[in-house]
Order: C-alpha cells, then structure tokens, then sequence
C-alpha cells in the first residue's frame, strides 16, 4: 500500500468510492433512505473540488486503485473517511488515521475532532476518540444520526 496526495484527477474514483462505501458497509445501520440522502452528497461538486484543493486529502493505494481515503479540514478536523466496501478489515482505516494525526501534529493540534457515522464509531472509539454529542443532523427532510467525536493528540 502507498500513500499519496489527492489532485483533482483523482475525483471520480473518489466519489465512486464514497458511494459504495456508505450503499455497501453503512447499509446494517442506515435505511435506504437515509443512506440515498447521504450518498446525494457527492452531486456537490464544487465542495469536493474544494475538499481537493484545500484540505489535506490522504489517499491509500493498491495496485493504482484508491483502496481509502481521509481528510484534514483545517488541520483539526477529519471530514472525510472512507475505506473501500472490497478492502475493510485490511488495516488501512488505521493507516490513513495515523497520517492523518501525523499531519495534525505537524500543524500543532492538540484536539482532532470529526462527526462519525455509527458505523465508523466503534472504530475511532477503538481509537481513543470520545463521543461529545449525539448529532441528529436534518438532510432533505431525512434524519441522519452521527456523533461528534474528538481525541486528544
């Protein structure tokens, strides 16, 4: 597995992989419904280009496919985690966060935080992250529950 910065090449397989990620590994915790809503997200491409240019955007690879992905907004916070629905449970979410924590660090955080699906939560609680709040977030007219999550580096 490498590592490599995101460009703006690299988005459709990144949206793809958003995608099937949350249709295939969030379908035991979300309705369809809930998770159309969620997935909708990807038709904003201006703030996926944004994401791009301005955050720090941590791709995994293997065999020149994106096998995960996360981001750093501001240094502090993680907006975006993915792991491919082919490669869970292969130690790459692990990876990708200890990058991500790393460059963190660089920029001198002391707090990462980020707004985790249930279910990406037993996997950062797993990894010393706390619940602060239970979010219940209003997404074209469908609740979607999430948690405020944060972590001392």
């Amino acid at each position: 597995m490498n590592f490599r910065k995101a460009t703006i090449s690299d988005l459709k397989e990144m949206q793809e992989l958003y995608i099937e990620t949350i249709k295939h590994v969030c379908k035991d915790d979300y309705n369809p419904v809930q998770i159309d809503v969620w997935i909708s997200g990807v038709d904003n491409t201006e703030r996926w280009i944004e994401v791009i240019n301005t955050q720090f955007v941590l791709l995994a690879i293997i065999a020149n496919k994106i096998t995960g992905f996360g981001t750093l907004k501001d240094g502090n916070y993680i907006d975006f985690f993915y792991i491919h629905k082919e490669y869970q449970r292969q130690g790459i979410a692990d990876k990708i966060l200890t990058e991500l924590e790393l460059e963190a660090k660089k920029q001198h955080t002391k707090t990462i935080t980020s707004d985790i699906s249930i279910t990406a939560k037993p996997f950062f609680e797993k990894k010393g992250f706390i619940v602060k709040a239970e979010q219940r977030n209003i997404r074209l007219g469908v609740e979607l529950i999430n948690y405020k999550m944060e972590k001392q580096l």
